[in-house]
């Protein structure tokens, strides 16, 4: 029986650039230069400028769908160009390239990285490096070049563990959960480091209150379609974590309210 053919290796990249930026289509040319067959994929670009904590959600909700082996590169970083390092890593069967800089911290503290190296070998990286474009023209070619098989240790020194930022803490007492709000999606929905697990026990009757700055919603919903349109309602989203949602709109919009707004669970 023929052996089947290596499928081509994937690269994904996860940068607040934007859609549709040129950025973007700088560092695919110069993968697909290097690794002509890589598969590109794009996890999102829409990252809020700068906001690292938005960026290591996104990464840390979306990789573990992706095949073994899948190269992630990652550029949210807002200190380019300084003393920073650029990391490889590997987390569980997936491959990251990204700033040590907090962004690979949300999967770090669910699973240790069995490799971690400091990417500081510069016959890997483009002839002419940017002191402000890093991803293009130091992420990007390591990561084509792992596609095409060079060995993680040949990028640079091993380290013993990843920047991890400050968690932002869950309150849980008898009668009410204190959260906050730590991502927006791309509906306008307020997602919330409040877990399915922190929820077990808690009623989802009317008996429940769901309050975020001055507006408040009873009950907790399967479904955005529970509700009339233009309803703010209360329900556990496909990342398992409590979210608000105006039915139709956006509720960030229509709030005001953005990341870091407190949310209390209260009965």
């Amino acid at each position: 029986m023929a052996k089947m053919p290596k499928p081509p290796a994937i690269i994904t990249l996860t940068t607040d650039f934007g859609e549709g930026s040129r950025y973007v289509a700088a560092m695919k040319g110069v993968i697909l230069t290097i690794n002509p067959h890589a598969r590109l994929v794009d996890l999102s670009h829409s990252i809020p400028p700068q906001d690292i904590r938005a960026g290591a959600i996104a990464l840390a909700e979306t990789v573990p769908y992706f095949p073994a082996d899948t190269i992630h590169v990652a550029v949210v970083d807002p200190g380019v160009g300084s003393r920073r390092r650029i990391v490889y890593a590997r987390i569980g069967a997936q491959q990251f390239i990204a700033p040590d800089n907090g962004l690979l911290g949300c999967l770090a503290s669910r699973e240790r990285p069995s490799k971690i190296i400091s990417i500081e070998e510069p016959r890997f990286w483009l002839t002419t490096v940017s002191s402000t474009f890093h991803g293009r023209d130091i992420m990007a070619p390591v990561a084509a070049r792992l596609s095409l098989g060079l060995a993680p240790d040949e990028l640079g020194r091993p380290l013993d563990q990843l920047t991890v930022l400050p968690a932002t803490e869950v309150q849980q007492v008898a009668n009410h959960i204190d959260g906050e709000v730590i991502e927006v999606d791309s509906f306008g929905n307020l997602i919330t480091n409040i877990t399915r697990d922190m929820l077990h026990g808690v009623p989802t009757d009317e008996s429940v209150t769901i309050s975020c700055d001055e507006h408040q919603t009873q009950g907790m919903f399967n479904t955005y379609g529970d509700q009339p349109a233009m309803t703010l309602i209360a329900l556990v989203g496909s990342g398992d974590r409590l979210e608000l949602a105006i039915v139709d709109e956006s509720a960030s919009a229509m709030l005001g309210v953005k990341a870091g707004t407190p949310v209390r669970v209260s009965w």
